[in-house]
């Protein structure tokens, strides 16, 4: 391709140094005494210039053990300093920065570590147990496993594990060397998706996309220097990362307060007492803030905006947080692979509550057709009524790399054309507001984590006497959703009890995953193929818990 000018000069600097890192290091040099981070729980703050030494005496120590460039750094832990350092250490070695979900079944996170062979594996001492125990189920062991002992309890561990801080101790705070040039296609971190087994989706960010990301916040909320913010989610989300998390408030400048855990009381606390500007969360986190609000009014006063995720904002419960929290209310829709990619302002609310917005500035999202033998093209589109249902489809390209690596049948099945599709189901109207209705695939959205009925039902199965079962979900206040099991006993000696601590022990599932709910039944449905009929049951369930079918454990 021919050039009106020589390109050569631009490419060279583009390519190696538009990248996350070069964005936080300018902070560093530019607000080197400014509060870069605060955890509350342990009184403790750090500037620029020290988050940036902690984080080079993780780097150094790592690459005196071998690590370097596409090393993968795969980390269990709750939000926490460590965290944080172990997000923005493995990119000054050209590693791949790899946070999982901490809540995961050891059976889980055991394929993890066989599937993504980390040189270095390190979790919060809360999670010790689950951790351990994955470690014994892997075939492949990481050669560096570090732990995390937030609280200072010093808990005993299995031989060659190492302690988070013993290990950096003693470790140069200098900016190591990298060893490879950087290049902007590189992937510098790796999160995971919830898939229809039991193995979570790798999903790689290179660092176009990270600064695309963090551009995006910027824009969007807008985020500046000045701002202080607060995520409630957990931080491996992509909306806990990404969404006023470390990604964009790092590489802009500004003020992160570590929330470890969501709690009501601490997040209101916090929120007067630093001056948080941006908090974000689920609606769901907000429903418990205004009702504490109501009976235990904070100041906040420095609320610049509140920003929710991962599911439908309604009306009349925006209303309530615009009069009680900030009139200022943000709704962003997207995923894991794209980030987000619609956003409702706080200009379309209260009127457009309940639709995801309109398609975020460089992005474009369209509903088509959905067809049963074939997929729809990109121009195949759905009329703008707001009542004829499609797929959800967005051109996402510059916030994800498109790809499921080592995945070529799923890559083909979601990312056609530079569009992803979803298998989110969905309207549109006029004015190109999408309105989210329902799953292609059944998924559930329990308390902001996905899952997959067929896990579910595959480890119930299991039980030896069970003969078969179908998984849904009925609606749930605290949670979105919440799981339902209908199972068809073998035997008159199978009880719910026996079975909800079955799932409970379960080593592939989850506790987030667990049903909340039981119902015995005599048969499941099932069409002409052999395929379970899910929305059969999905359409049932609400009514069977209103009728008290459905049984707690």
């Amino acid at each position: 391709m021919g050039y009106t000018y020589d390109a050569e000069n631009f490419k060279e600097i583009f390519e190696k140094n538009f990248t996350w890192l070069n964005g936080f290091m300018r902070n560093v040099r530019r607000f080197p005494d400014k509060t870069a981070m605060i955890d509350p729980l342990a009184e403790q703050s750090w500037t620029y210039t020290e988050l940036n030494e902690a984080c080079n005496r993780l780097a150094n120590a790592l690459q005196n053990d071998g690590i370097g460039k596409n090393d993968v750094v795969l980390f269990q832990l709750l939000n926490s300093p460590q965290f944080a350092f172990c997000y923005i250490a493995p990119q000054k070695l050209g590693a791949i920065d790899s946070p999982a979900n901490f809540n995961l079944a050891p059976g889980e996170t055991a394929r993890l570590l066989d599937h993504n062979r980390p040189k270095a594996y390190i979790y919060d001492c809360e999670i010790k147990e689950t951790a351990h125990k994955a470690l014994e189920l892997c075939e492949y062991k990481p050669p560096i496993i570090l732990a995390v002992d937030y609280r200072g309890e010093r808990p005993a561990l299995p031989e060659g594990h190492i302690f988070f801080d013993d290990y950096i101790k003693d470790s140069s705070t200098a900016d190591p060397v990298m060893k490879e040039e950087p290049n902007l296609y590189d992937e510098v971190t790796r999160l995971y998706t919830s898939g229809t087994t039991g193995l979570p989706k790798s999903v790689p960010l290179n660092n176009v996309n990270e600064v695309l990301s963090a551009h995006d916040v910027i824009m969007h909320f807008p985020l500046c220097p000045l701002d202080i913010t607060m995520n409630m989610s957990p931080w491996f989300h992509r909306g806990g990362l990404h969404s006023g998390g470390l990604t964009p408030t790092f590489y802009v400048g500004g003020t992160c307060v570590v929330l470890r855990v969501f709690s009501t009381k601490l997040c209101m606390e916090y929120t007067e007492k630093y001056g948080v500007t941006f908090l974000i969360g689920s609606p769901s986190a907000l429903n418990s803030l205004v009702t504490r609000q109501e009976k235990h009014p904070a100041d906040l006063s420095h609320l610049k905006g509140i920003v929710t995720m991962g599911s439908p904002l309604e009306k009349e419960a925006c209303i309530r947080y615009q009069k009680e929290l900030t009139p200022n209310i943000f709704n962003g829709y997207g995923t894991t692979e794209t980030f987000w990619n619609c956003f409702l302002r706080p200009y379309d609310l209260p009127e457009m509550a309940g639709s995801a917005g309109r398609s975020c500035t460089d992005d474009e999202v369209r509903i088509v057709r959905v067809y049963d033998d074939k997929r729809a093209e990109p121009d195949d589109l759905v009329p703008m009524d707001g009542k004829t249902p499609g797929e959800i489809i967005i051109f996402p390209c510059y916030k994800s790399t498109l790809t499921y690596p080592g995945n070529e049948e799923l890559t083909k099945d979601k990312f056609y054309k530079g569009w992803i599709y979803t298998h989110d189901l969905g309207t549109w109207d006029k004015n190109q507001f999408i309105t989210v209705s329902g799953r292609k695939d059944d998924m559930i959205i329990s308390s902001g984590e996905n899952i997959y009925p067929a896990q579910v039902e595959e480890a119930i199965n299991c039980h030896p006497s069970v003969a078969d079962c179908i998984v849904t979900a009925v609606p749930d206040k605290a949670r979105g959703e919440a799981v339902v099991a209908y199972v068809i006993p073998k035997d008159d000696s199978l009880t719910i009890k026996d079975l909800n601590k079955y799932c409970a022990n379960h080593p592939d599932l989850s506790a987030y995953k667990c049903p909340r709910f039981y119902c015995f039944v005599d048969k499941i449905p099932y069409n002409a193929t052999g395929k379970k009929l899910h929305y059969v049951v999905k359409a049932q369930a609400p009514e069977d818990l209103e009728k008290g079918i459905l049984q707690k454990p």
